[in-house]
């Protein structure tokens, strides 16, 4: 099966959550219509300040998020927004076809834009690209993870156990960096396959399986194992259990 078929997911499995802003709704309701396919939960906003209030317990995964609104813009939106200290990304949406106006809103702190008119398509790949892009599989205070004995570099690239280094090819390293981020949780071949592999990659779970054996073969051979398979469920990654 295509991974492009597989619904985008939090890491916990519940549905990704989008919140919509634009003042037009027609537009809203298609972009609504097109999201729910996804299988999202998706809310709406047609000014700046009720955007601002639904943000807050909506507590979105991404926002699509129109430049002009009736009230406050779109840019004073996303200023506040991350004056809250919410990194939320952002998709701007926008009428004008000019480079100031991307440029500006990319630097107010949004993370992409897509001019108006624009494809279906389009907006949903740019959207599950920066979904794919945040921090919700894990947040790290910086570019090193750690779970356990084991830690990953996400800047230098470099792995490893008890002090001991581990070489993985990029593809392994993606792998891991996802398990990492989601420790503790059982993460589905579907999860991995969407997260791991761009959503064009026409491949079969079978593919998890293989990387998962190479994976182990580097991280646990010969040491309390981290990677876990949880039956009919997927796999997981915990710290080893030491004995006392």
């Amino acid at each position: 099966m295509p991974a492009a078929s597989v619904p985008l997911k939090r890491a916990d499995g519940s549905a990704i959550r989008v919140l919509v802003v634009d003042d037009e709704n027609s537009l809203t309701d298609l972009l609504k219509m097109a999201l729910r396919y996804e299988g999202w939960e998706i809310r709406t906003a047609d000014t700046g300040r009720k955007a601002l209030d639904v943000a807050r317990e909506f507590r979105p995964d991404a926002i699509v998020l129109d430049i002009m609104l009736p009230d406050i813009d779109g840019l004073s939106v996303l200023h506040r927004l991350r004056q809250q200290g919410d990194d939320v990304p952002v998709l701007f949406l926008t009428a004008k076809d000019a480079l100031d106006d991307r440029i500006a809103g990319l630097t107010a702190g949004g993370d992409d834009y897509v001019t108006k008119p624009f494809s279906l398509e389009e907006l949903v790949a740019r959207l599950r690209a920066l979904i794919r892009r945040s921090t919700l599989t894990g947040v790290t205070d910086g570019p090193v993870i750690t779970v356990g004995d084991l830690t990953l570099d996400e800047d230098s690239h470099e792995v490893m156990r008890g002090g001991t280094p581990i070489e993985l090819t990029a593809t392994e390293f993606e792998l891991l960096r996802f398990l990492m981020r989601n420790p503790r949780r059982v993460l589905s071949k579907a999860q991995i396959l969407d997260r791991v592999w761009s959503y064009d990659f026409e491949g079969r779970a079978s593919v998890v399986e293989i990387y998962i054996s190479y994976l182990r073969k580097k991280i646990d051979a010969g040491r309390p194992p981290m990677i876990h398979t949880v039956r009919g469920a997927g796999y997981m990654l915990k710290a080893a259990e030491t004995t006392p």
